[in-house]
């Protein structure tokens, strides 16, 4: 058995004001680099995180000194023409409408759907548990988006929840089970045991 923390990066300018920050390469804020320097999480063998800036600037500051493998599939959205605006620049928008009146299930025009989105992050998930299990990991984190936990927390947490109802505030984490089997495969979450918040 092994466990897999799934921690979201810490605060952005634009997530300080709620701005739909996905493809935009925005590192820390000097709040948010604050606010981790007080979190504590167990130290993990290997941290797997997205390329952008604002997680691989929180890895460093959570496990300064651990390896950091750098998964693309496991980045944000891409919200496509809401990308770096906010509800309230978006105030009258005719396609944000729509997709609010969807519940978030249309394609973000110009950007990534979230079937295609969620299709991504379940592939990059699945190259993460494989390397684990190739190298017999007790312990990994995985320092990403509030969009790529909710995407694998929905597959994967128990007790079972839809999309939104895994959201995560900046810095927060859930902890995943990982069982380990003869065969090298690994399962996590509703194939072991349940996901908990720290």
């Amino acid at each position: 058995m092994g466990e897999l923390w799934l921690i979201r990066h810490g605060m952005t300018e634009g997530n300080k004001t709620g701005k739909y920050i996905g493809i935009t390469d925005e590192p820390l804020s000097p709040e948010g680099r604050e606010m981790l320097a007080g979190k504590e999480y167990p130290t993990p063998e290997l941290v797997f995180a997205s390329p952008l800036k604002r997680c691989r600037e929180t890895a460093e500051i959570l496990f300064p000194g651990v390896r950091v493998m750098a998964v693309e599939e496991l980045a944000e959205c891409d919200f496509g023409h809401f990308e770096n605006k906010n509800y309230l620049e978006l105030t009258g928008n005719e396609e944000y409408q729509a997709w609010i009146d969807s519940n978030g299930t249309l394609p973000f025009p110009g950007g990534e759907s979230r079937e295609d989105f969620q299709s991504r992050v379940l592939q990059g998930f699945r190259r993460v548990l494989q390397e684990c299990g190739d190298r017999n990991i007790r312990r990994a984190a995985l320092v990403v988006h509030g969009g790529t936990i909710m995407t694998i927390m929905e597959r994967y947490g128990k007790p079972e929840k839809s999309f939104y109802e895994w959201q995560l505030k900046n810095g927060e984490g859930y902890r995943l089970t990982l069982k380990y089997e003869k065969n090298g495969t690994v399962f996590a979450g509703r194939e072991a045991e349940d996901g908990d918040q720290l």
